[in-house]
């Protein structure tokens, strides 16, 4: 049964947007591929330096696949430790909800090919494209499917395998992302204890769509000898573009979920942001007020993972004695599109 006090929001303040039975994160496991690319490595690609990369970015290294393995074999990897951490089977789980930016292949989606790996007999499922948003889009799904009460298990997946996408001639992107996937079970929360998703606001702006994306592919510009000759499969960004977008609509967001549940800031115990950039962080945690201790940067040995970044600082954060239960934590994210999102929740694990 919901309360009072979690219809109006986590500070009884203004309705917050999470109806129907209280939901949880029941579980949480992330996996990256073993390969690591550094930034010297990247010193012998392209014209670059490390001092730069770290100067602009707060990369270190970021982890990257062998030829051959997909975003459903992070997917899965992360999926199966994440049901048994969950004390679960894969036929308990009811829907899957994959965010990716690097499906397998258009069709059919990374969520059928992740549903028959791990064997998830009784489950349906879905893609869902936000970018460096998907993970808070597919959290934010996979939970109204639990709190309506049509399942008691969800499994969201962020998994993306960019290196799939990237220039490495292109000195500007290829810097900054790296592949991983991370994954957790979405649960009805049955005891007082457990933790809880409290509410959620996302938002796009087509606006931007132009700033950051990959020309072609799609029904636009399907493939072609043209398409490849212009390198237009790879994703191009316009950074500075993306920079402003970020900070601006990281700090608003979170704001505007915390208003809206009667919560400042100085409330949150931990503030996990997508991990795209150290400057837009550190920028966007600036004005909100938040102190070192409050927020979580990993991105020196990861990169932008897109759909994996959130829960690998969520995973980082655990194992670091950084979240504990019963902590206020606060998902925010921006990514192509232009996409936002925030979850408020109090952690339960």
């Amino acid at each position: 049964m919901v309360t009072d006090r979690q219809r109006q929001g986590e500070g009884g303040g203004q309705k917050a947007r999470c109806g129907g039975r209280p939901t949880t994160i029941k579980s949480l496991a992330t996996f990256v591929p073993p390969r690591i690319l550094t930034n010297a490595d990247l010193e012998k690609m392209v014209d670059t330096t490390d001092e730069w990369i770290l100067q602009r970015t707060g990369i270190r290294e970021r982890h990257i696949v062998e030829p051959g393995v997909a975003t459903s074999d992070l997917g899965t990897a992360a999926a199966l430790q994440a049901i048994a951490n969950a004390g679960l089977t894969p036929d308990d789980i009811g829907v899957i909800v994959v965010g990716t930016v690097t499906p397998d292949m258009m069709f059919p989606s990374t969520a059928c090919l992740i549903q028959h790996k791990i064997g998830a007999h009784h489950a349906w499922g879905f893609d869902l494209s936000a970018a460096c948003s998907a993970f808070t889009y597919a959290l934010t799904t996979a939970s109204q499917f639990v709190a309506t009460g049509a399942h008691e298990h969800a499994l969201v997946v962020g998994a993306d395998v960019m290196s799939s996408i990237i220039d490495y001639q292109d000195r500007a992107t290829c810097v900054i992302f790296g592949d991983g996937a991370g994954a957790v079970v979405v649960s009805a929360a049955t005891d007082p204890h457990d933790g809880r998703i409290i509410d959620f606001e996302h938002e796009i702006d087509g606006a931007g769509a132009s700033a950051l994306f990959m020309p072609a592919g799609g029904s636009l510009r399907p493939p072609s000898h043209e398409t490849v000759d212009k390198r237009m499969h790879y994703v191009k960004q316009e950074g500075q573009a993306v920079f402003k977008f970020a900070v601006r609509k990281t700090e608003e967001i979170a704001r505007r979920i915390l208003e809206r549940n009667g919560l400042q800031p100085s409330d949150l115990s931990l503030f996990v942001s997508h991990q795209a950039n150290r400057r837009i962080i550190l920028a966007a945690a600036e004005k909100l007020g938040l102190d070192e201790s409050r927020f979580i940067i990993n991105i020196e040995r990861f990169g932008n993972t897109t759909a994996a970044t959130i829960p690998l600082a969520l995973n980082d954060a655990v194992t670091g004695g950084r979240l504990k239960k019963g902590d206020l934590v606060l998902l925010a994210s921006v990514g192509a599109g232009f996409t936002a999102g925030a979850v408020l929740l109090r952690w339960g694990l």
